[in-house]
């Protein structure tokens, strides 16, 4: 991450720390302001929590084609390997080849081998012997001749392999570096508009979106659908042990700790630190990790949110999550409803819960 990046990201943090000093600190005027416009502060929150969505969601794809890069990286060498192994045999094979190509060239200059030698003397049982030798000779050209050609072949096919799989590589950072270019975009995008908030907007934001969270996650609560299962599994336990060490830690984009997260970095790091690996991004781990019905959710599962599954966070039970929420943010406890719910899915689906479980905590009063 480029040190003009990094001070991006640092100023957003800091109009972010700016507007919750707004938030307790009355704006000095003049004169009384009028009170904003009810319907513009939600047309802004509406605004604002869509370039929050598309920096989420252009991180992730970045986050993926690092994923993908890395493990390209690691098929190259591999091939490497392998090319570098493969030419080293076949060196060996022409080695052998030339020793052959020398025995025949000596034996048809009036030089003979030491095997016809063998043959022209007067002991037959020598004869006999030096027979078998002679056919075992044969075969081993033969055989040598065999491993050149196989080895020629193996070399020349893995030389196309590394070939297309460094440019396969190439790509990727290409790819790579456009999406981590779509990300800057995107919250540069956040940036300015938060700047352009006078502090009684941003006020009026803060209270109309925890407005917002409050009512979805009544409705959620009263509609019974949340499962209310206490115990999670000794993996989830685990995981969500190493969540709460992470607490007030500052999200920023494609980080995975140790010092800084984000989303699925922080998802993804909480199950490896469990001992239970899961994809990186959230995406993957809503494509490829077993899903559950919202009713049958346990603490440790994770939860995914929004349409293109472009952000998620650790259940720890209660209707609570902690999560990594966005930039100029850090990790915190949340109400599970405090965005739109895709669903829910189980690093460790099968493994029975915890007999008996005792949760961290709750620093604070969830927001």
């Amino acid at each position: 991450m480029s040190g003009r990046f990094v001070r991006s990201v640092c100023t957003m943090a800091l109009i972010a720390g700016a507007a919750s000093a707004v938030l307790s600190t009355p704006v000095a005027s003049a004169a009384p302001a009028d009170p904003p416009d009810r319907s513009s502060v939600s047309s802004l929150l509406t605004q604002l929590q869509s370039l929050y969505r598309k920096a989420e969601e252009a991180t992730e794809k970045y986050n993926g084609t690092e994923e993908d890069l890395k493990k390209q990286r690691d098929r190259v060498k591999k091939i490497d390997d392998d090319l570098a192994a493969a030419r080293k045999a076949l060196t060996g094979s022409k080695d052998a080849a030339g020793r052959i190509a020398r025995e025949q060239y000596q034996g048809g200059n009036g030089t003979l081998s030491p095997y016809v030698g063998f043959l022209l003397g007067s002991d037959p049982q020598q004869a006999l012997d030096s027979g078998h030798q002679l056919q075992r000779a044969a075969g081993q050209r033969a055989a040598a001749v065999g491993r050149l050609a196989e080895n020629e072949k193996r070399a020349a096919d893995l030389a196309v392999k590394a070939r297309d799989a460094l440019h396969a590589e190439q790509a990727l950072a290409a790819e790579q570096k456009q999406r981590r270019d779509d990300v800057r975009k995107s919250l540069a995008q956040v940036e300015k508009m938060l700047a352009s908030l006078t502090g009684e907007q941003l006020s009026e934001l803060r209270k109309l979106e925890q407005k917002d969270i409050t009512e979805a996650q009544r409705k959620l609560l009263d509609s019974g659908r949340l499962g209310t299962a206490a115990a999670p599994s000794p993996l989830g336990s685990k995981a969500i042990e190493y969540a709460f060490q992470q607490i007030g830690k500052p999200y920023v984009w494609g980080a995975e700790g140790p010092d800084s997260f984000d989303c699925s970095g922080l998802t993804s790091q909480a199950w490896a630190h469990a001992g239970g690996v899961i994809p990186r991004t959230s995406q993957e781990q809503w494509k490829s990790l077993p899903r559950v019905p919202l009713n049958d959710i346990r603490p440790g599962d994770l939860v995914i949110y929004f349409e293109g599954a472009t952000h998620v966070a650790l259940y720890i039970g209660n209707g609570l999550v902690i999560q990594a929420p966005r930039p100029g943010t850090a990790v915190k406890v949340s109400p599970i409803a405090s965005n739109p719910l895709l669903g829910v899915v189980r690093p460790d689906a099968g493994a029975a819960p915890l007999a008996r479980y005792v949760p961290p905590p709750v620093p604070g009063t969830p927001s």
